[in-house]
């Protein structure tokens, strides 16, 4: 076996496993750590497929931003370290045949499908072809998106600096 084959199916196993920890934590910061060990294996395999610039987003938005922002709500919450989810189980035996059905359709497309196995890709800088072709071919959608997302916050800062006033008027 190859050391890649390996490294996949690590970050793949450490990806699942804290993906279900996750999920079936009863401890809420407990499941915002699943959380970052799975957003970090997936980043790990956007190494593996040599998307190094999908891997640093993923890093610095998902692990870096939001669940940063998860957990300060957590701990500044009164009731973040002992909270506990209730689980009622009466919708399980649906959910549970909804979910073999699901699995088994995507196994049968897995195993009908005719795989062609092409040439593994050369390694490339992909930041700098990414960045060519955003400030080459895709420049005026790059500035269109950016020139809405000034708008957006804008918006907000209006929408916000208006709230603030009406509240102070009222009081």
């Amino acid at each position: 076996m190859e050391l890649t084959t390996i490294l996949f199916y690590l970050f793949a196993l450490v990806t699942l496993g804290s993906a279900a920890i996750m999920v079936f934590s009863k401890n809420i910061v407990h499941s915002a750590f699943a959380l970052m060990f799975t957003l970090m294996g997936v980043a790990a395999l956007y190494v593996l497929l040599y998307a190094d610039f999908l891997a640093a987003t993923q890093l610095l938005v998902y692990v870096g931003g939001i669940l940063i922002l998860i957990l300060f709500g957590v701990m500044l919450t009164s009731q973040g370290y002992t909270l506990s989810f209730k689980t009622i189980t009466v919708n399980l035996i649906p959910a549970s045949l909804i979910s073999v059905g699901i699995a088994a359709l995507l196994i049968f497309a897995f195993l009908t499908t005719n795989w062609t196995i092409s040439e593994v890709a050369e390694r490339t800088d992909t930041v700098y072809d990414l960045g060519m072709l955003l400030m080459g071919d895709y420049i005026l959608p790059f500035i269109a998106v950016g020139v809405l997302l000034l708008i957006a916050i804008i918006g907000a800062i209006l929408m916000s600096t208006r709230l603030s006033a009406d509240n102070e008027g009222a009081s």
